[in-house]
């Protein structure tokens, strides 16, 4: 029997990219399995933000619905397995060991074929697999990047497909423009199904997500931010009144409130389809949803907040809750980016918020080493200074933490996995 970790290893010798982008191997293999995604039913979500919220609130009302919920995201944050889950608990290492053991000689046999499977591909198809496996009633399934050519548009038409907020990122590859931008996430709307839109979506993004609902005859439903009303937004959450429920969610921000809504959306058209959820099963689903390292408050005394917002419209929504939520606090920041994101933009949003930065290099071959953040961090005149690591940046932040600041953690997803559990363990030794 594999071990976790070897599995892990077999997962990971992978190549990132394939020579040629494409659907072909990842439906290639996912025959040679029988084709087990296509005894699912999906809710299919691409975007550039917002995707892992909407995802985390849909498969909440769902599982509390009574509804078997799988859920695929990606990345992980701290354990890769949080990758794929059912009614909100990952697989286990034995279950995924197991699937690479069964799924892994068939990578093995094309490759010797020269059909090359990439990392994103294997792990797609070992999610499908578990899922049909479990017999799921329903997968939501989150876009791993793009669209139109990401291994997840293997599915057939889904339950639901939906767009959530468009915006600049990975522009080598999904092109340099909004518009080319949502071509390739409007590539999960496929014929004659019904398609949800984040609210107040770029106008140049929008006229793509029409065009492209119009010509594969889906009903184009835009979520409506009117159908929600604010009761209170603080710190440790969002109250809304949702045509007369009282909802509770727990992810603060501005941008929170319209992938609420947009969550709500899909809700809505899955019950126009027959599937039963109650109010309380919706009020129940949100109170209990959670997303690690989106403005995720791991302590409130002293207060330290981890968010994994890594692109210029991430960071923008961030800095626009540190205002809001801790405008009255001297924030301390750790911040750690990846080199091929577009840092300049991303460090540019955060002018005047932090009273001192520790930068280090997150754990991951694309980091940008701490040195060149901690000089893009002083050109926008904040004190900055580079770390070795997360335990050196821990200790400096820590040290400066009182009832007047606040500690924030910011800057990338791999950052905020390597560094939340050692947040915790600190906090739970104290």
């Amino acid at each position: 029997m594999m071990t976790y970790e070897e599995a892990l290893k077999k997962i990971e010798s992978l190549l990132r990219f394939g020579s040629k982008p494409g659907l072909d191997r990842v439906q290639k293999l996912l025959s040679l399995l029988g084709n087990p995604q296509d005894k699912l039913k999906f809710i299919h979500v691409a975007g550039t933000n917002g995707k892992g919220s909407t995802c985390a609130l849909v498969a909440s009302v769902l599982k509390k619905s009574q509804y078997k919920t799988g859920l695929f995201i990606s990345p992980f944050v701290t354990d890769f397995c949080e990758r794929m889950q059912i009614n909100g608990e990952m697989i286990g290492h034995e279950e995924l060991s197991a699937l690479v053991e069964k799924i892994f000689p068939l990578v093995e046999q094309m490759a010797a074929n020269g059909e090359i499977i990439t990392e994103f591909e294997l792990i797609t198809a070992l999610a499908m697999e578990w899922f049909a496996q479990e017999q799921c009633d329903v997968v939501v399934l989150e876009v791993g990047l793009g669209g139109r050519l990401d291994a997840t548009n293997v599915i057939s038409t889904p339950l639901v497909s939906v767009i959530t907020s468009i915006s600049l990122d990975h522009t080598a590859i999904l092109g340099d423009t909004l518009a080319k931008i949502a071509y390739e996430k409007c590539g999960i709307i496929k014929d004659n199904g019904v398609t949800v839109c984040y609210p107040g979506q770029n106008p140049e993004a929008l006229a793509v997500i029409r065009s492209t609902a119009e010509e594969r005859k889906n009903r184009l439903v835009i979520a409506d931010t009117d159908s929600v009303e604010v009761l209170s937004m603080n710190i440790s959450g969002t109250g809304l009144e949702y045509r007369g429920l009282l909802v509770s969610l727990p992810f603060i921000g501005e941008h929170q409130i319209k992938n609420a809504v947009t969550a709500l959306a899909v809700i809505e058209e899955l019950k126009k389809m027959g599937y039963h959820i109650a109010d309380h099963s919706i009020e129940a689903g949100f109170s209990s949803a959670s997303f690690p390292a989106r403005m995720e408050v791991l302590s409130a005394d002293p207060l330290i907040v981890l968010d994994g917002a890594h692109n210029p419209d991430g960071t923008a929504a961030l800095a626009g809750a540190v205002k809001k939520y801790l405008g009255n606090k001297k924030i301390i920041a750790i911040a750690g980016m990846l080199a091929d994101k577009d840092v300049s933009g991303a460090v540019g949003n955060f002018t005047g918020l932090f009273s001192r930065v520790f930068t280090l290099a997150p754990n991951s071959p694309r980091a940008l080493d701490a040195k060149a953040l901690a000089e893009k961090f002083q050109s926008i005149g904040a004190n900055a200074e580079p770390t070795e690591n997360a335990d050196a940046a821990l200790a400096k932040a820590l040290s400066l933490l009182n009832a007047d600041s606040a500690l924030l953690i910011c800057g990338s997803l791999y950052l905020a996995g390597d560094i939340r559990p050692r947040v915790l363990e600190l906090l739970h030794t104290k």
